[in-house]
This record gives C-alpha cells, structure tokens and sequence, in this order.
C-alpha cells in the first residue's frame, strides 16, 4: 500500500493544521484503511497492535463529532488498563488541540474516586478508562452515557482475556443504538466475534499485519521439561546479559516462583502479577522503564500497558496457547531497527505447538541445544541505574525540572548521572547512574525541592 497524506481526507482545516504541528503527516497502514470507513460513519472491527497507530485511527473520527457547546460525554473508549487508558486519553488531547476547550476525563480504578466524580461534574466530551472504574461511576450515576455517539473498544481481546466481558456488556447497555462503535484488537478470539455480532451494526474489517517485521530478532526454540527451565533461563540469562528483559509466564503462580528462583542466584527481577496494587504497579514499570531493573517477570494479562521503546530480549519462560500472542510478545523487541532477542522455552509435550508458531511467522524456527549453553557465571549483572523515590508529585506542583535542578545544582551531581524522572500525583521516580545514588540520594535529604522539604528513599 503506497503512503497516502491525512490531507488528503475530508478532515476540518484546523484539524490538519493540528496534525502537521505534532508531526502526523503520512498515515500508517491502520489509518489509512480505516479512517475513510470510520469518517463515513461505518462501525469497524479492526485488527492492530500497539503501536501501529490506532489511537489516531479512532480518534479522528471522534473528534469530528464532538459537539463543544454541550458537555456531556459524546465519546466513550474502554481499555483494559489503566496505563494504557493513560496514554490514549493523553494522544486524544494532543489531536484536539484544534478545538477549544474539549475535555478528556480518564475514569480508571486504584485511583481515589472522589476527584473523578468532581471532574464529571464539571462536564466531559470524551470519556476514557477502564470498564471496573466505569461501571462504578454509572452505579453511582456520576456519568451518563445516553449521548454517546462514538464507541471504542480498545485492546478488546485483552480486556475478555481479563474477565471485563460482563462489565463492557452491561456499559454498552447504557449507551444509544444510534452510536457507532469501533473496535480495535491485536487477536480475534471467539468471545471478540460474539461481542461484534451482539453489538456492531454491519461492520468494515480491517486488518494490518504486525507493526514491525521480525527480521531484527534473533529467535531460539530451547526444549527443556518443567524441571530443567531454571537452569536453563539461568544460562540464558547469565550467556547473553540483556540489558533489559521480559520473561513471560502463563500463570501468576509460575511468575513468583521464578521470580524466587531468579533472585536465589544473586538477580533482583520485578514480578509483575494482578495482585499488586496500583502503586506498586506503577513503582515496578518505572523502574523497569528506567534501567534500575533489569529483569521483569510478567504474566501476558499484567504486561499490557507495558510499554517500553528499547527491549533488548524476551523470554518465553512458558509457550503461549496462542501462536499470535507468541508474535505480540516477540514483537515487543527488536524495535526501530534495534537487534533484539527472543528465547522461548517449550516441553517435549508441546513441540506440536511450533509448527502454529510457524506457520503465523511463515519462517522456520531455529530449535537450539540447551546443553550447548555455557555453564552461568557466578555473579549476576546489576542494573546500571537506581531509582530514588520522593514524597511529592504533580499535586505538590513538583515538575521534572524542579527535582533535577535539585540535584545538579551548585556544585551537585552532573547531569548525564541523572536518567529519567517520572513524576506522578503524590510521588515522583528519579534514576541516578549506580555510582552516584548515594550521593545523589544524600543530596535531596538535606536540600529542597520548590522550597520544600520532601521524604526521599532509595528503591
């Protein structure tokens, strides 16, 4: 498909003017198979991953619907979590820089539900969040839906596999028959084929194939039965060092025990499981994102809203069930022209499994000997960063460059030992270089930040 231009759709003048401005000239595949359909009105139900565009090919469309003068919510978008809910509602807003005054309010859970309700009744036009949060908020009528005249289901395959069927049935109940719905989705499982029938009207398909090829990644099938894959991951891990790495697991459970295994020889991995709270979630991500941990373990479910640009490997501790949530884990990795990793473990009873595997990659797979690794080294690679926490966020009106004028400042630590800096609502993440953490942290226990004084603590 040749690269087509957004100006050449029907689009408001100030909309086009908007998108040049934050750089979006030529459409991606997904918006460009999809953007006619959706401004024509049609329901979609469209194939895509993250990455590829999507939040662009729903939100145009929206945007051009949006009544400014009446505040009540016009657009409702579901997502499975509330990273992602995050990022897609913070894209919408960009977009619509070209209209004054529309608002974007995310409805997510593991955040205090009183500041929402206040932010609901102070009107929205867009409504962004995940379908837990939501249904709370019609339960308790803070939010109506009866104007919504755009729907979008965003991740859907993610949000059936987490149990939300039930809540997004019931939340599509409360909406007009007129509205049109646009769902977006990496997989089609059947549940996602029942949702379209029950609730879209005659809907366009699109497909895009995997947002980038694979040919960056360097892939290896290692057979090893139940009791062999510690060793085996050890090796791995200890051959190669990535410096960053997601290991995948089928189950919660298989997580935390090689989590337990991981750290026996001497690893600090993050498990990330569904029993976190929100902040604890948030705590690992950004560690993670930031170099101060190496290693994360995570179940598919706990992943999503992971996004980080530089993978360097993925291991497949457990084969997934599905051969395209095996591509969408690899593909995770080897970004942007990178070489990436991509390891995957399997038992004797699931070589059946790669030929699926296969046949979706329409390449051969490389099956390797584990007992051609070599034996682990006897120290495991440290993280090169470390995360300092502070007790003060947005809400204490703290910005990034408060907290990194706090430390190099007058004769303190040089910049390039400051990494990245994620400031939240009552708590911010700093990175410093491994060298420098003491110091660093020493440094912003007894100085200030905006005048003030804040508890400071090292991950």
């Amino acid at each position: 498909m040749s690269q087509a231009l957004f100006s050449s759709l029907p689009l408001p003048p100030a909309l086009l003017t908007n998108l040049k401005t934050i750089g979006y000239q030529e459409m991606t595949a997904i918006q460009q198979q999809s953007l006619p359909l959706a401004l024509d009105g049609k329901d979609l139900i469209a194939k895509a991953k993250t990455g590829s565009g999507k939040t662009a090919a729903f939100s145009i469309p929206m945007l051009t619907k949006i009544r400014q003068r009446f505040f009540g919510c016009q657009a409702l978008v579901l997502c499975p979590t509330r990273e992602l809910a995050t990022q897609v509602a913070n894209e919408i807003r960009k977009l619509a820089r070209y209209q004054q005054n529309i608002k974007v309010v995310t409805l997510c859970g593991g955040q205090p539900i009183g500041p929402q309700i206040g932010s609901l009744a102070h009107g929205a036009h867009i409504v962004v969040g995940t379908p837990g949060r939501i249904q709370d908020h019609l339960r308790k009528r803070t939010l109506s839906l009866e104007k919504v005249s755009t729907l979008v289901l965003d991740e859907a395959d993610r949000m059936l596999d987490m149990g939300f069927i039930d809540a997004i049935e019931n939340i599509i109940d409360h909406t007009p028959d007129y509205r049109q719905t646009l769902l977006f989705s990496a997989t089609y499982p059947k549940g996602i084929r029942q949702l379209s029938d029950r609730f879209q009207n005659e809907p366009e398909e699109v497909t895009v194939e995997s947002v980038h090829s694979h040919q960056h990644i360097a892939q290896s099938f290692y057979q090893a039965d139940h009791h062999e894959k510690p060793e085996v991951l050890h090796k791995l891990l200890s051959h190669f060092q990535p410096a960053s790495c997601v290991i995948f697991c089928n189950t919660r459970q298989v997580c935390k025990d090689v989590g337990i295994e991981l750290y026996d020889h001497g690893y600090k991995p993050l498990v990330l499981h569904g029993d976190l709270d929100q902040k604890e979630r948030d705590q690992m991500l950004v560690r993670f994102s930031n170099n101060s941990s190496n290693i994360l373990i995570a179940t598919d479910v706990a992943a999503r809203g992971l996004d980080i640009d530089d993978l360097a490997c993925v291991i497949n501790y457990d084969l997934s069930r599905d051969p395209e949530v095996h591509v969408h884990r690899i593909g995770r990795t080897g970004r942007a022209g990178k070489e990436g990793l991509a390891f995957t473990l399997y038992t004797s009873k699931e070589h059946y499994k790669l030929e699926r595997v296969a046949e979706i990659l329409q390449s051969e797979l490389s099956e390797s000997d584990p007992g051609h690794l070599p034996k682990p080294k006897t120290e495991a690679t440290k993280a090169p960063m470390v995360t300092l926490a502070i007790d003060g966020g947005r809400k204490h009106k703290v910005r990034p460059g408060d907290i990194l004028g706090a430390l190099t400042g007058d004769a303190g630590i040089a910049g390039d030992q400051v990494g990245k800096i994620n400031v939240f609502d009552f708590v911010a993440y700093v990175a410093i270089k491994r060298e420098s953490a003491r110091r660093a942290l020493s440094r912003l226990e007894q100085g200030k930040i905006k005048g003030r004084k804040f508890k400071v603590r090292r991950l």
